[in-house]
C-alpha cells in the first residue's frame, strides 16, 4: 500500500482551478462501511419494518450478494417498500441517521483530502449509488457542493414506488460525471475519482487520475496491475482488539490514578494535593495508553493567567484526558448531570471539583455553577468549560453559550481559549473505541474581562468565538447564515432557489432551496418526538397531503449544496 500521506501529498502538489474535478464515492471511501446498513439497522431498532418486509429485504440482499440480482433490481425492490411515504420524512430520517451513525464514520483522512481539493479550488462532488437522504448531511458537513446519486421517484411529496433511471451506478456514474463536466467545464482527463469498489471501474478508467481508496480485493489487484496509486485508511470502522484494550485501560486509569493519590491524601491531609496528583497522572496515563500524541502551541499560556476560565471546543470524549494532561492542577469543571450517575467515575469527578448541571434547565444550571465562583475566588482554582455545551459531530465549531463568560466577569478572571483541532481523530462523538492519533492544540493568550459588562456580553462571546474560528481556519457560518436570513427577511421573499438537475432527473422536476437556519433549526423527527406526524410508532412514516412539491435536488448549506440527485433512500451502496 502507498504511504499514509500519498494521496494528500499528490493533491497538495496539484495545479489549482475549478476545471479539475475531485469526485468521491461515498460508502467505503468517505465513510467507513455502508450507510444503507446503518439505515436498515436503525429501521429495525425502531420497529418500523414488518416481519414480511424483513424477510423480503433479507431475501433481496441475499440474491444481490450471490449475483442473482443486479443493482437496479435491488433498488427497485427497496423502492416498492417505500411507496406512499413522504420524502420529507426521509430527509429528517437522514439527519438523525447522520447524528447517530454516519458522522462518526467519516474518515478524517478523507476529510483532509476533501479540504485540500477545496483549498485548490477544485470542483468537488460526491458520485454515489446511495441516495440523497443518506448523503446530504455529510456533504453539508464537508462543504461539498455537488452530489450526484441514485434517485427514487417522487410525486406530490411522496415516493411512487419507482426508481429514476439511469441509476448512478456503473456506467450511470460515468454519465453523471460527464454531465457535471459539461455544466462546470471540467477536464476529466485532469480530474480525480476516489473509490473503494471495483463496481466503479468504469468511472475510474474514465478520469485521468483514478485513486483507489480503501479498495476491495478485486480493485486492489486491478490497481496494482495498472500502476494506480492506492491507499487504505484504518482510522474508522471496526477497531482492532488492541484499540478496545487501549480504550478500556485508558478509561480505567481514572480510577487507578485516584487510588494512587490516596497515600498523598492520607499523609498530607490535603484533598487538593491528592486531586492535583491524580489529575496529572490520569492525563499522562490515558494519553499514553490510547496513543494520543499532543502537538501543543502556546503552552506557556496555560500558566500565565491563573486562576482563569479555560474554554475549549468540545469534539470528543478524549478531550477529558487531553485537558487533564495540559492543565494538570488546581482545576474544576462542568459536566452534564448524567455523568454523575456513572458508578465510581461520577463520584471521582465530583471529588475533583466537577459541577454537574442539567443543560435543559438554564436556571438550575446557573445556580449549580455558583460553587465554581467560590472555587475561583477563595481557592484560586481555574475552571474548565466548553461554551458549546456538548460535543460536536464534526470539527466544525458550534454556537457558544454565555455561561463561561458570565462566570469570568463575576469572578473577575481572564478567559484562556484552548483550541483543540482534531480530537475527533481519537474518538468522534458516539464512538466507544479510541485510536492513536496526533492531536494539535493551540492555547491562545488570555483574554482580559475586566472591562466587560452584561450589556456588551454578546460582542465578547463573538470575539472569543472568532478567535477559535481563526485558529481552526473555519468560516463563521453561523454569522453568514444570520446575514442570509436577515437579507431574505428584508426582501420579504424566500432565498432564490439554485437550479440544477440530476443527470437522470425527469423533465419537469424542480429544485428547492432548503435554507438552513442558525441554531433555531427544527430537529429531525425522531421516534420520541412527532410520532404522530412521522409515525415512528408505525412501521412507515405518515403520508402527507398531495400538496407537496416534486424535488430534484436540495441545497443544504450557506453555499447551496447542489444535489444533482434527489429522491429516495434505499439499500444503495455508494
Amino acid at each position: 500500500m502507498a504511504d499514509r500521506e500519498s494521496h494528500l501529498d499528490d493533491v497538495l502538489n496539484a495545479p489549482e482551478g475549478p476545471h479539475i474535478g475531485a469526485l468521491f464515492d461515498f460508502d467505503g471511501t468517505i465513510i467507513a462501511g455502508y450507510s444503507a446498513t446503518a439505515m436498515l439497522w436503525e429501521k429495525i431498532k425502531r420497529r418500523e419494518m414488518s416481519a414480511e418486509e424483513l424477510v423480503e429485504t433479507a431475501n433481496v440482499m441475499a440474491q444481490y450478494s450471490m449475483g442473482n440480482m443486479g443493482f437496479s433490481g435491488l433498488m427497485s425492490s427497496a423502492s416498492r417498500l417505500m411507496k406512499g411515504v413522504t420524502e420529507e420524512s426521509y430527509f429528517e430520517f437522514g439527519e438523525e441517521l447522520y447524528e447517530k451513525h454516519i458522522a462518526r464514520k467519516v474518515y478524517p483522512e478523507s476529510r483532509a483530502l476533501i479540504e485540500a481539493h477545496i483549498a485548490k479550488g477544485h470542483t468537488v462532488a460526491i458520485v454515489s449509488s446511495a441516495t440523497i437522504y443518506q448523503i446530504e448531511p455529510t456533504a453539508r458537513d464537508l462543504n461539498i457542493e455537488h452530489v450526484l446519486c441514485s434517485q427514487y421517484e417522487v410525486e406530490n411529496g411522496e415516493f411512487t414506488g419507482e426508481i429514476v433511471r439511469p441509476l448512478c451506478f456503473g456506467e450511470g456514474k460515468v454519465m453523471a460525471a460527464e454531465k457535471l463536466a459539461r455544466e462546470k467545464n471540467l477536464d476529466l482527463d485532469k480530474s480525480y475519482f476516489y473509490s473503494d469498489s471495483y463496481d466503479d471501474i468504469e468511472l475510474l478508467e474514465h478520469v485521468g487520475k483514478p485513486r483507489p481508496l480503501n479498495p476491495n480485493s478485486k480493485l486492489t489487484a486491478v490497481a496494482k496491475e495498472r500502476g494506480w496509486p492506492l491507499q487504505k485508511f484504518d482510522s474508522r470502522g471496526q477497531g482492532k482488539p488492541v484499540d478496545y484494550l487501549r480504550t478500556i485501560y485508558a478509561t480505567g486509569s481514572l480510577i487507578g490514578s485516584a487510588v494512587a493519590s490516596l497515600p498523598i491524601w492520607a499523609l498530607t491531609g490535603s484533598q487538593r494535593e491528592a486531586m492535583n496528583f491524580s489529575t496529572g497522572l490520569f492525563g499522562d496515563f490515558a494519553t499514553a495508553l490510547t496513543g494520543c500524541e499532543l502537538e501543543v502551541h502556546g503552552e506557556g499560556n496555560l500558566w500565565n493567567a491563573r486562576p482563569c476560565i479555560f474554554v475549549f471546543n468540545h469534539q470528543s470524549k478524549a478531550d477529558v484526558m487531553i485537558l487533564a494532561k495540559l492543565i494538570r492542577k488546581d482545576m474544576g469543571g462542568v459536566g452534564k448531570k448524567e455523568i454523575r450517575d456513572t458508578p465510581i467515575i461520577g463520584k471521582l469527578m465530583e471529588l475533583a471539583g466537577t459541577v454537574f448541571i442539567d443543560r435543559a434547565n438554564a436556571k438550575s444550571a446557573i445556580k449549580a455553577m455558583e460553587p465554581l465562583i467560590e472555587a475561583i475566588e477563595v481557592d484560586g482554582k481555574s475552571i474548565v468549560i466548553s461554551p458549546e455545551g456538548t460535543r460536536t459531530l464534526s470539527p466544525k465549531l458550534g454556537p457558544f453559550k454565555k455561561g463561561a463568560f458570565h462566570m469570568a466577569m463575576q469572578a473577575g478572571v481572564p478567559i484562556v481559549p484552548i483550541v483543540i483541532h482534531n480530537a475527533g481523530d481519537v474518538a468522534p462523538k458516539n464512538e466507544f473505541v479510541m485510536r492513536p492519533a496526533k492531536v494539535r492544540v493551540d492555547v491562545l493568550p488570555a483574554v482580559d474581562t475586566s472591562k466587560w459588562s452584561v450589556r456588551t456580553i454578546n460582542s465578547h462571546v463573538a470575539e472569543v468565538r472568532g478567535m477559535f474560528l481563526e485558529a481552526l481556519g473555519q468560516d463563521d457560518e453561523e454569522a453568514a447564515l444570520e446575514e442570509l436570513t436577515s437579507k431574505a427577511a428584508k426582501k420579504s421573499r424566500p432565498a432564490k432557489a439554485v437550479k440544477e438537475t440530476n443527470p437522470a432527473t425527469r423533465a419537469g422536476a424542480t429544485t428547492r432551496m432548503a435554507k438552513k437556519k442558525p441554531a433555531t433549526r427544527k430537529k429531525p423527527a425522531t421516534g420520541r418526538k412527532k410520532a404522530a406526524a412521522k409515525s415512528a410508532a408505525t412501521k412507515k412514516p405518515v403520508k402527507k397531503p398531495a400538496a407537496k412539491r416534486v424535488t430534484a435536488s436540495r441545497t443544504t448549506k450557506k453555499k447551496a449544496v447542489k444535489k444533482t440527485a434527489t429522491r429516495k433512500t434505499g439499500a444503495a451502496k455508494a
